[in-house]
């Protein structure tokens, strides 16, 4: 697994689950440049599905498929932030929080991609927004892909699985810094891609819903190879943006661009040397999938043991495209398993992370990792 020390993290922590393990800290424990924030993302809270001329999303469709979510429900309302947005940012100030992650949702900017024009309509939304923001004092961070898509992307190339996708990323990157950049001076290209890639590609529980067994049952997909490709796009849409971002805008602007992705910790079932080796090949399939590549040139050493062709290769041209690609790491961490070896030893393989060959637990000796938040 490569090391990351080129990156610089970034400080900013999102507090709400601040339970009683720190319940005795306080502001003056923070220097006054540290941030409080709270995130969201576009299809998540925004609703309007099918105002202000935006366009379907990929969510849009799949929530709307009999049985892909648990209880029926859609975004298509949600919190109804496009009408509640200025309620929304008054709560936030209220809470005394001094930034906001939120993700623009690419069908309302680019309803077509690039088979179309901006829509002055979107544009003018997020400005409210940034706007809004800006005078309670609070910094916007934004992320430009939170898992969504307008469907035409996903019916004309097949989106993520496509080459194609790294130029209509890049074309809406360079709208939102060319129409936002005088204000937004933290943008994140991607959330979570490492965990996007798994649930679209792998497991089928988000659009496309792709998948094959072992790993889920889903009517197309392959769950050994399209997680990956997906991921070489992603990697190379980041690099992409990164690109614009840095030659056309950052010097004038003065913001700053990195990556935000979800990262589980793991440790050693027992004391062997492998489940020893088999922490570290279940690290190497979270943050390093996706950061190698940007910091290193290539992706883990794990990884392409144990994947082999399954593997994309980056040309020379792609090397150098990536190099040094970012500002700031993000991190959203949710839990920490202990790790059991499945290569030597006989073990029901865990499903999310079954390429690595582990399995994973929260108990040692009938006793949680940690305590539960």
């Amino acid at each position: 697994m490569g090391s990351n020390n080129k990156a610089l993290a970034i400080t900013t922590l999102f507090f709400f689950q601040l339970l009683s393990s720190v319940a005795c800290l306080s502001r003056s424990d923070f220097t006054s440049t540290f941030l409080f924030g709270t995130a969201t993302s576009s299809y998540q809270i925004e609703g309007a599905y099918l105002e202000g001329n935006k366009s379907l999303s990929n969510w849009d469709v799949f929530t709307h498929l009999p049985g892909k979510i648990r209880d029926g429900g859609t975004g298509d309302i949600a919190d109804d932030h496009y009408h509640r947005y200025m309620e929304d940012i008054s709560l936030m100030h209220s809470l005394g929080v001094n930034s906001y992650r939120f993700s623009m949702s690419w069908s309302r900017i680019l309803p077509r991609g690039q088979f179309g024009d901006v829509n002055p309509v979107g544009i003018e939304f997020y400005n409210k927004i940034i706007d809004s923001l800006l005078i309670k004092g609070i910094q916007p961070f934004v992320t430009l892909n939170h898992f969504d898509v307008p469907q035409e992307l996903e019916d004309r190339y097949g989106s993520w699985l496509s080459p194609q996708i790294r130029e209509d990323f890049g074309h809406l990157a360079e709208v939102c810094f060319k129409e936002f950049g005088d204000r937004v001076k933290f943008w994140t290209t991607f959330n979570e891609p490492n965990l996007f890639v798994k649930f679209s590609y792998a497991l089928g529980k988000y659009p496309p819903s792709h998948c094959s067994e072992p790993y889920a049952n889903c009517t197309t997909g392959n769950s050994e190879v399209e997680p990956y490709i997906a991921a070489h796009n992603i990697i190379l849409s980041h690099a992409t943006a990164v690109d614009i971002y840095r030659k056309n805008y950052q010097v004038k602007q003065g913001g700053s661009i990195g990556i935000v992705f979800s990262s589980k910790w793991f440790e050693p079932l027992t004391n062997s040397t492998a489940d020893y080796l088999a922490t570290q090949r279940a690290l190497s399939f979270e943050g390093p999938w996706i950061l190698d590549p940007i910091l290193l040139g290539d992706y883990p050493s794990e990884m392409h043991e144990l994947l082999g062709s399954r593997l994309p290769i980056f040309t020379y041209e792609e090397r150098k495209l990536l190099l040094n690609k970012l500002d700031f790491i993000g991190i959203n961490h949710y839990s920490t398993n202990y790790v059991k070896d499945c290569m030597l030893y006989s073990c029901d393989l865990d499903n999310y992370m079954r390429d690595a060959l582990i399995a994973t637990t929260g108990y040692k000796d009938g006793v949680l990792i940690g305590e539960p938040v």
